[in-house]
């Protein structure tokens, strides 16, 4: 299975949504992610969570990757809530979901985490979550708007000013957590004695999986890019397109597999030992072949991502359900369905027994996991499941533009096909599906088809896109 990716889009300075505040470092307040706009962002959020009880105490853990602006935000940040009376607990240098475990273990009543995920390096933004260490929910980050649009904010006196405190141990709290997973077996891990290259884009990847590894009893690991500099060497998304450097190393020397995250370490691709992409919609897929061997309940990925997981399912005598696009929404679905593993078709794997959040750390140790105990290589494993294919495309969006009537007009024009509208508009086809939606975090229309077939998969996208401009005209 390949992505295919076209149409390239500009940048929007700032965007503020329900999911948190994001943009380029820089600019006028307002239109780009400035010290004005964190500060009220951050006060916006102590507010919110004061709503009930203006004078509740409360305790927020913070941390960010590795970007250039991160440690600037972080100071901004941190000194705000103590200005609101909010005592801080700094992770510093983390991962995001080092940070939502932390909120948990830590007994925190809410948390904050400073990166833009896969965002180019000149992008920063900061993530909210509730006292489980789960992103603030769709409901609420209207809330939280409506807050900062009526500027009406109020700090502490001087006598009750919010405490401030480094907390350097949470990523081994994480990674000791992940080992005590009945799942994780780290003796047949260390048995095998695996090869393993990782490429962490210099930023907080490295200082992560390195402990992780080290429990694992993995020894033969080769880092790209693990000092968290924030210069990030590529495209720190990790798509197949992005991932030629890891690929050629891996024909090059022998290793059993690669592993590739994403600045905050959420999201995890894999590289089969030939140096071919094992495709970041086959990471939850495996992961999940593999929970369900050992433990039978239902599934839960997004509209966009690959049927695939639904074969696995059904293989495994479960329930497979669909959800909208983000992690609030898959988690939201995974609780109501009580599922046991769940997770987006970009590398995200959402593995409840340890928390719900995507968490690449996890990903890892389960995925070495099943390579060990199946004694099975990268390809084989990868030969287990269907190959679909599936056409990733952009179309940008202009300020001027009607995206309702554009997706009205679509599901309009299919409508003798099966069409979902709780997340844009999904149509399924007998040999595929499209989902198209505008996206969260950036001034686009996605574009997502899969089908049986590379040709098949890019002409249903293409078909869409064709009718999407037509509707653009309108």
């Amino acid at each position: 299975m390949r992505s295919i990716k076209s149409s390239n889009i500009s940048t929007m300075a700032l965007i503020k949504s329900i999911s948190g505040i994001r943009g380029t470092i820089g600019g006028k307040a307002g239109d780009n992610l400035t010290p004005i706009d964190i500060i009220q962002f951050t006060t916006a959020f102590v507010m919110f969570l004061r709503k009930d009880d203006p004078q509740k105490k409360l305790t927020l853990i913070v941390g960010r990757d590795a970007r250039i602006s991160g440690d600037k935000i972080n100071h901004l940040v941190c000194s705000t809530l103590q200005f609101m009376g909010v005592d801080v607990v700094d992770l510093g240098l983390s991962t995001t979901p080092t940070v939502e475990m932390a909120v948990i273990q830590q007994h925190a009543d809410a948390g904050i985490i400073i990166t833009a995920s896969h965002n180019p390096m000149q992008w920063n933004a900061l993530k909210l979550l509730n006292s489980k260490g789960e992103f603030i929910s769709g409901a609420e980050g209207k809330e939280l708007l409506e807050i900062i649009d009526k500027q009406d904010f109020t700090y502490a006196d001087i006598q009750h000013l919010g405490s401030y405190k480094l907390y350097e141990n949470a990523i081994q709290d994480h990674v000791e957590a992940i080992m005590k997973l009945p799942l994780v077996d780290a003796k047949a891990i260390a048995a095998a004695d695996l090869s393993v290259i990782v490429d962490c884009v210099n930023s907080t990847g490295g200082i992560a999986l390195q402990p992780l590894f080290e429990k694992l009893g993995v020894h033969k690991v080769k880092f790209l890019y693990g000092e968290p500099t924030g210069i990030f060497p590529h495209n720190p998304e990790p798509i197949p397109e992005h991932l030629s450097e890891i690929s050629n190393e891996m024909k090059r020397h022998s290793y059993d597999v690669g592993f590739v995250v994403d600045p905050d370490v959420d999201r995890l691709a894999i590289v089969k030992e030939d140096g071919e992409m094992f495709v970041e919609e086959y990471t939850l897929v495996a992961v999940a072949d593999y929970i369900l061997q050992h433990t039978k309940g239902n599934t839960v990925s997004n509209l966009s991502s690959t049927r695939a997981l639904r074969d696995v399912s059904r293989k495994h005598g479960v329930e497979y359900n669909a959800s909208a696009v983000g992690e609030v929404n898959v988690v939201t679905k995974m609780k109501e369905t009580h599922a046991v593993i769940g997770g987006e078709g970009n590398g995200g794997v959402i593995y409840p027994e340890l928390h719900y959040g995507r968490d690449a750390l996890v990903g890892i140790a389960l995925f070495l996991s099943y390579m060990a105990t199946s004694k099975k290589s990268c390809s084989e494993i990868r030969l287990q499941y269907p190959a679909y294919f599936i056409s990733k495309n952009k179309i940008e969006l202009q300020p001027t533009m009607n995206v309702k009537h554009i997706l009205d007009s679509i599901a309009e024009a299919y409508k003798q096909y099966e069409v979902n509208r709780i997340d844009g508009v999904k149509i399924d086809f007998d040999n595929g599906w499209v989902h198209l939606r505008t996206s969260n975090t950036e001034p686009i229309i996605r574009i997502y088809a899969e089908a049986g077939t590379e040709a098949q998969a890019e002409h249903l996208a293409q078909k869409i896109m064709m009718d999407i401009r037509e509707a653009m005209k309108g």
